[in-house]
């Protein structure tokens, strides 16, 4: 792919989105081609508009030019210094992006965070590992609210931002949504997933993911937003907080790329656990690991079912030959018909939600993407954690040695993934009677009798119920 860009002294150069980078390349020269070659379709495909148009940038030029906007042309001026050297750094060779490449050694160093309230403790880390990037993102609120604990695990495919988005916005949603202030978290789980995809579209939902991608995307998604977004009082308005704006990307239609969402939220006995995707929560009991979570594959019945009636195909074990998830945040290729609701499309962001009354048998809960799972089982993992805790007192440290534990010697194959994981101990369980907790009408109730240990990767289903809602 090429972008010609004319002389920028006679004012002809040319705004063009690039379905990747995104960024306002402006040259002096003619000549000057900055060639970007990108093997992955899924990364040619994140930022993809339903028309791609090239706009012409004389009226931004004239913009800046303005005499009462000095500032923003010193910005325009510091960008395009900012970005003729980091292409001059790369010496105009061409980019080359793979979804799923590996480093010749894998970057072990690992984030790691403690933190804890009066109900629980939890310690959380991630590790990049084998992966050329780091996708995975996390989100730890020990105080959502003054009674409730939030922690969701966000697992990337075709890049970070989508991802990054849910870890930053997802939460607020939930806090916001009418039906957590009514008390029904289940519901409130429930939208805020869905809700996610339409937040990314048009110009907000396009500028907020640039600002979470990399370098240049983030520059170009900082100036539209400078010179796009609505000032405060006009965001103010907006009942939802989420500011319409009016801009270049305003007919984006959202990413291409997507995001596994594996979220619990605690509050006093109460566990309510959303997930989409093949991110996982695990609830130890008496020792036993008892699954809170479904991995949605496409060869699940359920998921196979609602993918051919709404016109996919299933190949080699990936939806449409491509993506092996038949839930996830994003993927707006898949979610294309216009006369399925959102939670009839080929891929659905919509979680299935399970409620939990917790008892003073339950240990720890665990939240993990597949980069984990692949290497342990739900009981393996939960017996690793058990043996680690009778000398580590430090939960982040017993994350951090899962992650050695599975970590590939070479490249390839399982234990190559990005890790991440949260290990959430409780302290006290409230002695409150479970009727006074009310439950979501589609969500279950794990009874205080345990029900059959995991066998598989999947929930057991005795003793509880896990539907879509």
């Amino acid at each position: 792919m090429k972008e010609d860009v004319t002389a920028l002294s006679s004012c002809e150069a040319e705004y063009k989105l690039h379905p990747y980078s995104m960024c306002l390349v402006l040259r002096q020269k003619e000549d000057d081609v900055v060639n970007l070659s990108m093997d992955d379709k899924s990364y040619i495909d994140f930022f993809k508009h339903e028309k791609q148009t090239t706009t012409n940038c004389k009226t931004i030029l004239s913009f800046f030019s303005s005499p009462t906007n000095k500032s923003i042309t010193i910005i325009a001026l510091f960008l395009f210094l900012f970005l003729s050297h980091t292409f001059h750094s790369l010496s105009l060779t061409p980019l080359t992006f793979q979804m799923g490449i590996y480093l010749s050694t894998p970057k072990t160093e690992k984030a790691s965070e403690d933190g804890e309230n009066d109900m629980l403790r939890f310690g959380l880390s991630s590790m990049q590992g084998w992966r050329a990037t780091m996708e995975d993102a996390h989100a730890a609120h020990p105080y959502l609210d003054e009674s409730t604990s939030y922690f969701g695990v966000y697992d990337g495919h075709g890049g970070k931002a989508v991802s990054k988005f849910c870890a930053k916005f997802l939460h607020q949603q939930v806090l916001r949504h009418e039906a957590y202030v009514a008390g029904d978290i289940a519901t409130s789980l429930q939208k805020s997933f869905l809700r996610m995809d339409d937040m990314m579209r048009g110009q907000r939902g396009w500028r907020e993911l640039a600002v979470l991608g990399d370098k240049i995307e983030k520059l170009s998604g900082m100036l539209e937003g400078f010179i796009w977004s609505p000032r405060s009082s006009e965001a103010n308005e907006r009942a939802d907080e989420w500011a319409f704006e009016e801009g270049p990307h305003s007919d984006f239609s959202g990413p291409n790329s997507g995001s596994t969402a594996c979220v619990a939220v605690i509050r006093g006995k109460k566990l309510v656990v959303a997930n989409a995707g093949d991110s996982r929560c695990v609830l130890s009991r008496k020792g036993q690991a008892h699954n809170l979570s479904k991995d949605h594959k496409p060869d699940l019945e359920v998921e196979k079912d609602r993918i051919l009636k709404a016109g996919g195909f299933i190949q080699v074990g990936r939806v449409n030959g491509s993506l092996n998830l038949a839930r996830a945040i994003g993927d707006m290729e898949f979610k294309q018909n216009k006369y399925l609701p959102a939670e009839k499309q080929v891929v659905t962001a919509d979680p299935d939600v399970t409620s939990v009354e917790l008892c003073d048998d339950d240990e720890f809960l665990v939240i993990a993407c597949d980069g984990i799972w692949d290497c342990m089982s739900s009981q393996q993992l939960v017996d690793f954690i058990h043996g680690q805790l009778k000398t580590e007192n430090k939960l982040s440290a017993v994350c951090e040695k899962v992650f050695d534990r599975c970590l590939a010697p070479t490249a390839g194959g399982e234990g190559c993934d990005n890790m991440t994981m949260i290990l959430i101990q409780f302290k006290n369980i409230p002695t409150s009677d479970a009727s006074d907790i009310d439950q979501p009408e589609s969500s279950a109730q794990l009874t205080p009798n345990p029900p059959a240990p995991d066998t598989s990767a999947q929930p057991s289903e005795a003793g509880q119920k896990v539907e879509s809602k």
